[in-house]
């Protein structure tokens, strides 16, 4: 019963809103959940061949980028107490800017190439991967580490015998948020600024008033973020089977 708890949130969320829609009757401002999937089902080619490619590029190379320099930032942070106090305040203050008011900046700078979209891609999912890895890098007990180098490890040793597995689970909690953001940064940049993509696909219908074409691209956009998501997921459960859940 509990497994179907979600699928029935889901119907009756997308029930009330086919009910409002065809209340409202006004499909360009407010199309409905059936008349959004005609439109996908008719553009599909269109979305799946030519725009989808396009954002996942975006997105891969965006979390590729963010991965590297947020472990790297954290492990830096982790092992000097100075550097911690140097980057810490720089990374908050970089999520203090709105990402809508930097898109257009990246754009000058970089063009309509796919770097622009890149950074807005790195900017939105940098913090989360930095912050919760070097989180997980700093739970490490100073009990153990005085028990690792009694027994003759090396710092060495205890960094990827024991500080590595122990922030795994948060490098992954981090990179869960990661890929949902980077879907959002993605779209928020080809939005902004772009020759492809699904983000432009659904700012260019939006001057047409097509509203079901604005949405079939935010559908696609959302099931790729939970696709990214559950995907992440899969290779958490299969890296970490060691750990214990309730």
């Amino acid at each position: 019963m509990k497994n179907m708890t979600s699928p029935l949130i889901v119907i009756m969320f997308l029930s009330c809103w086919e009910l409002g829609a065809r209340l409202y009757d006004k499909a360009f401002i407010l199309p409905s959940p059936i008349q959004i999937f005609i439109r996908f089902w008719e553009l599909k080619k269109v979305l799946l061949l030519q725009h989808l490619p396009a954002t996942l590029l975006t997105i891969i190379i965006g979390l590729l980028i963010s991965i590297v320099a947020g472990t790297a930032i954290a492990v830096w942070m982790s092992s000097s107490l100075g550097i911690r106090k140097a980057l810490y305040p720089i990374l908050i203050a970089s999520q203090m800017i709105p990402i809508i008011a930097l898109a257009p900046i990246f754009v000058l700078w970089f063009g309509y190439t796919i770097w622009s979209k890149v950074a807005v891609t790195v900017l939105i999912t940098f913090f989360p991967i930095t912050v919760n890895t070097f989180d997980g890098l700093s739970s490490d007990k100073k009990e153990m580490q005085e028990l690792f180098l009694t027994m003759g490890a090396t710092k060495k040793d205890y960094f990827f015998k024991y500080s590595v597995p122990t922030a795994l689970p948060q490098f992954f909690s981090g990179l869960k948020i990661a890929v949902t953001l980077s879907v959002i940064g993605a779209a928020i940049g080809e939005w902004l600024g772009a020759q492809a993509g699904l983000g432009y696909f659904s700012r260019r219908m939006m001057t047409q008033f097509d509203g079901a074409a604005v949405f079939a691209p935010i559908f696609v956009l959302t099931v790729l973020g939970v696709g990214l998501f559950f995907c992440v997921t899969f290779i958490e459960n299969r890296l970490l089977k060691w750990r214990t859940k309730n």
